[in-house]
């Protein structure tokens, strides 16, 4: 499912903030009265190492049923901490290890890879923002992975055709860049996604789709994040086409909806509401005079059309 535009992560993070504090308000009171309140920080912030080498030990082992459970307990940790979001109060220690926690989290939801993985991961990144506009003085940028997180989060952007976030938050990356005195060229996390958005603009899918592929992307998570885009691109394709032809080969959109079976074009083309029959696509279309003409898309000289199927026969050959 296409994930949502950006957000305001203030209001995001007092929400997340609220709900964590009444479910540790909740929790406390029905404590025995001789219980203390307040936990050491000593005991909380043990607790939550422990449970950071437990999530790395899940990213490890690629086995994330009891991931979910174990980022709840850290986040309560860091509450115990007043850590979860920074304050001038918040020692550099406690900042590290909340990072670390968030970012886990924004990986652990990628690698889950099912429906909710886009929403998941947006709360994530937005809640690491504070934590990234600190200064390097407070909270230095070694063992970070928000250069790798912020390229994912560019992808997401381009997945769900919001060009508009894509080129306002990639605005701000280069003014920032340019104010510590460093480039964004050398960054192959933030310019993988930039380079698909630039085939994009030319409408050259076969590149973007020859990106996607292979040691040209730059981590396991992108590869995931990529078939997002993967999707858009189909889906843009399909409308392109279902405007300007009569129908298609069945054989044929197995290719140029890069797709692995014609099982699946089936499949593909049910959501869409086309019509199979005799082992071709009919997109319903409203001018008559084209679906009379019956204009078949082997003879168009439609210039993406032609680029996907080449870029998917020279695939098709390769493998």
């Amino acid at each position: 499912m296409p994930p949502p535009g950006p957000i305001l992560f203030c209001q995001l993070l007092f929400t997340t903030t609220s709900e964590a504090r009444a479910e540790e308000t909740n929790r406390v009171h029905l404590l025995p009265s001789k219980t203390p309140l307040t936990r050491p920080s000593t005991m909380a912030e043990a607790e939550l190492k422990s449970l950071l080498q437990q999530v790395h030990q899940t990213l490890s082992s690629n086995k994330y049923d009891q991931t979910p459970s174990l980022l709840s307990k850290a986040k309560l940790a860091l509450l115990h901490l007043n850590a979860l979001i920074p304050t001038p109060q918040t020692s550099r220690p406690h900042l590290l290890l909340a990072r670390e926690t968030l970012e886990l989290g924004a990986l652990v939801s990628i690698r889950a890879n099912n429906s909710q993985s886009p929403d998941s991961f947006t709360r994530y990144f937005q809640q690491l923002q504070p934590f990234y506009a600190l200064p390097q003085s407070v909270l230095p940028r070694e063992g970070s992975q928000q250069s790798k997180l912020t390229g994912l989060f560019l992808l997401l952007l381009l997945s769900a055709s919001d060009y508009s976030g894509f080129h306002t938050m990639l605005e701000g990356l280069e003014m920032a860049a340019r104010q510590a005195g460093v480039g964004l060229e050398d960054d192959a996390f933030i310019q993988y996604p930039v380079r698909l958005e630039q085939a994009l603009m030319e409408g050259s899918y076969d590149k973007v789709w020859h990106e996607t592929k292979g040691n040209k992307v730059p981590g396991e998570e992108y590869g995931i994040f990529s078939t997002f885009l993967i999707g858009t691109i189909r889906d843009e394709i399909a409308s392109c086409s279902e405007k300007a032809y009569a129908s298609v080969p069945v054989s044929n959109a197995k290719n140029l909806f890069f797709l692995d079976s014609e099982g699946a074009v089936v499949q593909f083309a049910q959501v869409r509401d086309w019509i199979v029959k005799d082992g071709r696509i009919y997109f319903p279309q409203q001018d008559q005079d084209l679906l009379a003409s019956e204009k078949d898309i082997l003879s168009s000289s439609g210039q993406v059309i032609e680029n996907t199927l080449g870029y998917a026969r020279e695939l098709e050959t390769i493998v």
